[in-house]
């Protein structure tokens, strides 16, 4: 069982190094959904060893799926690329705070950790709004690192909105 730490809200700037390069693969996901018309969102799923082993985009609108997250999407084919759903020692890597949802389904898959990008005041479960991952009541607990190329992420977010209005 993870011990649910955390290694900072924002986070730790020499701690994010080590997780750029999956956060720009994720960041590739959230651009492939804004070109499918989606909220760019987009995840990976990384083992210790940095390999992605699944990546998703947000497919809700594309496939009329109010489960189509990025984080469910990247897990499932984490799984499938494992062949099993236990997804310990593995990093979800998501572009954007996961909802209460998503943030389930990290406890669930048991990955060892999650990366955000940018946090969600308005709906995240990692912190902001909830703290679903690091509810002591749950049997695992995925540590947390925040704030990974944060100005990136968020900047996606806000011109997909800004363009919306």
């Amino acid at each position: 069982m993870s011990g649910g730490g955390t290694e900072g809200r924002p986070g730790q700037p020499g701690q994010h190094v080590r997780w750029e390069a999956p956060m720009r693969a994720a960041l590739v996901q959230a651009r492939a959904a804004e070109a499918d018309g989606d909220v760019p969102i987009g995840a990976v799923v990384v083992d210790d060893a940095g390999r992605v082993l699944g990546a998703g985009r947000n497919v809700r609108e594309a496939q009329a799926d109010p489960t189509g997250h990025a984080e469910v999407v990247a897990l499932r084919a984490a799984a499938l690329e494992r062949g099993e759903w236990r997804l310990e020692g593995c990093t979800l890597v998501v572009t954007l705070e996961p909802c209460t949802m998503c943030a389930g389904a990290a406890v669930l898959s048991r990955v060892e950790r999650v990366v955000i990008g940018a946090w969600d005041p308005k709906a995240g479960a990692v912190g902001s709004l909830w703290d679903v991952v690091r509810d002591r009541r749950l049997n695992h607990r995925p540590d947390v690192v925040g704030g990974v190329l944060e100005r990136e992420c968020a900047a996606l977010l806000e011109e997909f909105f800004s363009r919306r209005r």
